[in-house]
C-alpha cells in the first residue's frame, strides 16, 4: 500500500460495527461520520456503567453531530438472533452493507489454570464466535457492494512461546480472529472483496488499557484511539482490488499515506521511545 493508491472517501458507505460505544471502535466510527458514512453500531451498553463512557445511543448521537447517520442496535454479539437483526435493521435503514468492523473484543491477561471457564468462554465467544456471527451474516449483502471490506481488530500471528505461556486463552481467542479473517480473503467470492486485520504497534488509551492492563501508568505510555481510527479510514477508503489477506499496524498504514508525524496521537508527554509496545509484536513484553 503506498500513497499513490487511490482512496475513496466513505460517504455514502455502510458501516456495520461490533461494539462500537466507545474506544477504538467510536473512534473509527466517528472518522467515517466525519465523510459523511451511515454507520450501524451492535453493542450491549443500553444504559451508563459508572466505570465506562459512553453507550451505543451516546455513540450514535457524536455520530450524528460528526456529520453521519448513526443507528444503535442494541444486543450481544454472541447471539446468533442479535446480530441477524443487527443486519436486517442495517440493511433496512441504509439499503445495504458495505462495510463491516470486527471491534467487539473481551480480554482477561491470565495463563491456563489461574483463569476461570467463565472467562474463557467470555473470550472466546465475544472474539472468535462473534467475528464469525457477524461476517457470515453480513457477507450476502458485502457480495452486493460495489467496495466490500471487512476489517477486524486482531494481531498478526506471532507465534513466539512467550504469548502463549502469558495469556494463551486471550491468544487463541485473537488469533482465532486473525485466521477466520485472512480465511475470509481466500475464499471465492462473486467480486472483489477486502477482508484485512488492522493492530496498534503500541498499546492505545482505553477502558480496557486504564482497568485491566495497568492503569493511568499504561495510559501515559499509550497513543489515542485516533491513530486506529486514521489507519482503518486509509484501509478502507481503498479499493478492495487492492489489498486483502493483510495483517496492518497502524503507523505503517499511516506512513504508506505520507504521515510522518505521529506526536499528535500520544495520550501522555512520554517520548516515542517510551511508548508501550502492544502484545503480540517483537518489542512486547516478551522481548
Amino acid at each position: 500500500m503506498t500513497a499513490a493508491t487511490e482512496r475513496r472517501s466513505l460517504a455514502g458507505r455502510t458501516i456495520l460495527m461490533s461494539g462500537g460505544s466507545r474506544g477504538i471502535g467510536l473512534a473509527i466510527a466517528l472518522r467515517a461520520a466525519r465523510d459523511g458514512a451511515n454507520v450501524a453500531l451492535l453493542a450491549k451498553t443500553d444504559k451508563p456503567d459508572p466505570r465506562l463512557p459512553g453507550t451505543v445511543h451516546t455513540a450514535v448521537e457524536e455520530m450524528e453531530a460528526a456529520g453521519g447517520r448513526g443507528l444503535g442496535i442494541v444486543g450481544d454479539v454472541r447471539r446468533e438472533e442479535d446480530v441477524a437483526r443487527a443486519v436486517e435493521q442495517t440493511v433496512a435503514a441504509f439499503g445495504g452493507i458495505d462495510i463491516l468492523v470486527n471491534n467487539a473484543s473481551a480480554i482477561t491477561l491470565a495463563p491456563t489454570g489461574q483463569l476461570s471457564a467463565k472467562r474463557y468462554d467470555l473470550m472466546q465467544e465475544v472474539n472468535a464466535r462473534g467475528t464469525f456471527l457477524m461476517t457470515s451474516a453480513a457477507l450476502p449483502h458485502l457480495h452486493r457492494s460495489p467496495n466490500p471490506h471487512v476489517l477486524t481488530l486482531s494481531p498478526p500471528i506471532n507465534l513466539d512461546p512467550y504469548w502463549l505461556g502469558a495469556h494463551a486463552p486471550y491468544t487463541v481467542s485473537k488469533y482465532a480472529m486473525t485466521l477466520l479473517t485472512l480465511g475470509l480473503a481466500a475464499q471465492r467470492h462473486p467480486g472483489p472483496l477486502a477482508a484485512n486485520c488492522l493492530w496498534p504497534r503500541t498499546t492505545i488509551a482505553t477502558a480496557a488499557i486504564q482497568n485491566i492492563v495497568g492503569g493511568p501508568a499504561a495510559m501515559a505510555v499509550s497513543r489515542k484511539p485516533e491513530i486506529m481510527a486514521d489507519a482503518a479510514h486509509v484501509i478502507l477508503s481503498r479499493s478492495a482490488r487492492e489489498v486483502t489477506g493483510r495483517c496492518f499496524i497502524d503507523d505503517e498504514v499511516l506512513a504508506s499515506a505520507g504521515v510522518a508525524d505521529l506526536t499528535p496521537y500520544r495520550y501522555g508527554d512520554a517520548p516515542e521511545s517510551r511508548l508501550r509496545i502492544d502484545l503480540f509484536l517483537p518489542g512486547g513484553e516478551g522481548d
